[in-house]
This record gives structure tokens, C-alpha cells and sequence, in this order.
């Protein structure tokens, strides 16, 4: 205190004096005290906060919507859906056997011949005259020998001779055998049944020895022609048959027999070739139309099947959802082999159960679920 400040003598001033020396400290325990309380009031709006958020945790979820799935034994197949295309069961080009210019064409590109038709002819002349003469040089040596032969018998002439006669003769028949081969060869006939794709014989056109004539194709059957992949060969080997679909025949369904498969593949792509006969009584199957080989390698019966978009996987975890009593139960599955969309559950699920195949995905194990429909066919439900 100041030594010039005198100090209060009233009681009024001592009072105030005291309180004014007191006024900083009150201030500060009045802050702590502000402090405190406030400290005090977010706690407990922090526990009540809290106690609330404990509350709708430990709520009943409201139940989910679900669409349930009653499981039966069926038939699942195990199939490759492959493509393939359609070639010629005989495919035969035809080259002149004798030179000479065409005379006669009898046929177009197209037309259907049967086995033995005249396709087209070659000039003859030359060759008629060479039968002419050889048909005289035969008939001379028969003589000839028929002759000797007589005269062998008297013993007149040794048998050296005779059979250099005979010789002669039979060497006489061989070359009239050869000069009507050639003969018949200037009458182009068709050597199976089929259908002419092309037609390279022309009027006028001088042909040598193995010039190409045409092609012929054979079509009351065909052959499908499939790649298939090297880990299904030995399945594939096991068949008998293979349906495939004619996609430019309004997808029409045939049974294909087997006919062969390649023992090696065929191309880089490690292929082998499968080879389906079809009947084509009809001719209404071309070559060069794409196909589709539905290859059934196995069917399991009585298998449980579900949808697979009811298979959730998780944590490399496969699971489904099943009804049972107004609660949604977790099933861990092994699933098999697939077809189109529905798959084979090895094990996890059996006939009875009511698979969830909608709001599966919003669900939990144990939750309580609201079944708004029953389907008896996945077909007959749209996601």
C-alpha cells in the first residue's frame, strides 16, 4: 500500500476496500465455477446422447420385403455352348481323264444331279478311231493264234510259236480294253449324287489331262464342324450325340451322331475337330452356316439348384439367405456346375428350404424378413 494512501477508518470504507482487493479473485472463481458447470452439462448431454444412440442400435430393424424360392430336386446339366459351321458331307472335284475340246455341256452351276448323269461330253473322233483300230488289230491276232493253235495240234509248228501267237493276241485285247476306256472317258458322267457348286467346263474349251472339270458337293448330309477345347475332349469322346441350332434356319434344333474327332488339334488354338452328321433330306442346310453345338458332357439328377444371383460372395466366402419363420437364416454353400443362369449347390442347402432370390442383399443373419411372395419357378420371376 501506498505509505501516502491512508488507510480506511470507516467501516463503510474498510468494506469496500475489502471487496475491491477481493473483486479479482471472485471473478476468477466465478469462471471456474461457469467452467465446471458447463463441463458438467456437456457430460450429460454427451451420456444422453449416447444412451439414445444405444437405443436405436438396440432397436428391431423394421422386417426386410423378400421374394422366396422353395427348393426341389432337378436335373442340372453340365454344357458347352459352342460354334461351329456346316460343310459338305462329300466335297469332289472332278479333272479330266483324256484330252480333247467340250462338245456338250448338260448342266449349270447349281442343278442336283444323280449318280451316273452326263455332266458334259469331249470330242470322240479320235478316240472312236482308235477302238476302230484296235477292235481290227485284236480280231487279226485271234486269228492268227486260232490258226496256229490248229497247226499245233498236226505237230507241225513248235509251241514257241504258238504262244508268241497268244501273246500277241491277249496284247491286242488289252489295247482295245484301253482304247475304249479312254472312249467312255469323253462322256463326263457325275460320280455320286449332289449338287454342282461349280461348273469350269465350257463348249469349246480344249481340255488336257487333269484340267478341273467342276466340283461336286454332297448335302442330303452334312457335317457340322465344332473346336473343341482340349479339357473337353475326353468328355466329349464318351457321346453320341450333340443337338445343334441352326441360327439361319429360325434356330431350329438337330441331333447331330458323331461321326469323328480328331485324334490332334487342328490350329494354334489348341481345337480339336469334332465332326456331327446331320441328315439333310430336304436340302434346306447350305454349307458355310454357322451352328451352335450344345455339348451336354454330364447331368447330375436330383440336385438342388438355386439362381446364381442368390449366391452372395464375401470375404472368399459363397453364401445364401433362407427363410425360416419370419427370419432371414446365413447358409455357407459349395456350389457345383452351371447352367444357363442356375447352379448346382453341392452342399449347404436341401429340398424344403425357402431361398431368398430378392432383398437378400439387404438382410442380415437373423433378422426378421417379410415374405411378399412365393415363386414356385425362377422363370416365372424378373429381377
Amino acid at each position: 500500500m501506498d505509505p501516502q494512501q491512508k488507510a480506511p477508518t470507516t467501516t463503510r470504507a474498510k468494506t469496500v476496500f475489502f471487496i475491491w482487493k477481493l473483486m479479482p479473485r471472485l471473478v476468477l472463481l466465478t469462471m471456474l465455477i461457469f467452467i465446471v458447470v458447463m463441463a458438467m452439462a456437456i457430460v450429460k448431454k454427451q451420456n444422453s446422447i449416447a444412451a439414445d444412440n444405444a437405443k436405436a442400435v438396440t432397436a428391431e430393424p423394421p422386417p426386410v420385403n423378400t421374394v422366396v424360392y422353395p427348393l426341389y430336386p432337378s436335373s442340372i446339366r453340365d454344357r458347352l455352348n459352342l460354334p461351329g459351321s456346316i460343310e459338305p458331307w462329300t466335297e469332289l472335284e472332278l479333272m479330266a481323264k483324256v484330252g480333247g475340246s467340250v462338245t456338250e455341256v448338260l448342266v449349270e452351276e447349281g442343278d442336283e444331279v444323280t449318280e451316273g448323269d452326263i455332266l458334259a461330253r469331249i470330242d470322240d473322233s479320235d478316240y472312236t478311231i482308235a477302238v476302230q483300230r484296235a477292235e481290227a488289230a485284236y480280231k487279226l491276232a485271234k486269228a492268227d493264234y486260232q490258226r496256229d493253235r490248229t497247226i499245233f495240234s498236226k505237230g507241225v509248228i513248235p509251241e514257241a510259236q504258238l504262244d508268241a501267237k497268244e501273246t500277241a493276241m491277249l496284247t491286242a485285247k488289252a489295247d482295245l480294253d484301253n482304247a475304249r476306256l479312254l472312249l467312255s472317258r469323253t462322256t463326263i458322267q457325275a460320280p455320286l449324287s449332289g449338287v454342282v457348286r461349280r461348273l469350269d467346263a465350257k463348249v469349246g474349251l480344249l481340255l488336257a489331262v487333269g484340267d478341273p472339270i467342276g466340283q461336286l458337293l454332297r448335302i442330303d448330309k452334312v457335317k457340322a464342324v465344332i473346336g473343341i477345347p482340349e479339357s473337353d475332349v475326353t468328355a466329349v469322346r464318351s457321346l453320341d450325340e450333340v443337338n445343334v441350332t441352326m441360327q439361319a434356319l429360325d434356330n431350329q434344333v438337330i441331333a447331330g451322331r458323331i461321326h469323328f474327332l480328331s485324334p490332334s488339334p487342328d490350329s494354334s488354338a489348341r481345337l480339336y475337330k469334332l465332326e456331327l452328321e446331320l441328315n439333310n433330306p430336304s436340302r434346306a442346310i447350305f454349307p458355310g452356316m454357322f451352328v451352335r453345338a450344345d455339348v451336354v458332357k454330364r447331368t447330375v439328377d436330383d440336385a438342388i439348384t438355386v439362381p446364381f444371383y442368390s449366391v452372395i460372395s464375401r470375404n472368399d466366402e459363397q453364401f445364401v439367405f433362407i427363410e425360416e419363420q419370419g427370419k432371414a437364416r446365413k447358409k455357407m454353400v459349395e456350389l457345383g456346375i452351371m447352367e444357363q443362369w442356375m447352379v448346382e449347390v453341392k452342399k449347404g442347402l436341401k429340398a424344403g428350404e425357402r431361398l431368398v432370390i430378392e432383398g437378400h442383399r439387404d438382410i442380415e443373419d437373423g433378422q426378421n424378413i417379410e415374405v411378399v411372395k412365393v415363386v414356385d419357378s425362377v422363370d416365372e420371376y424378373t429381377l
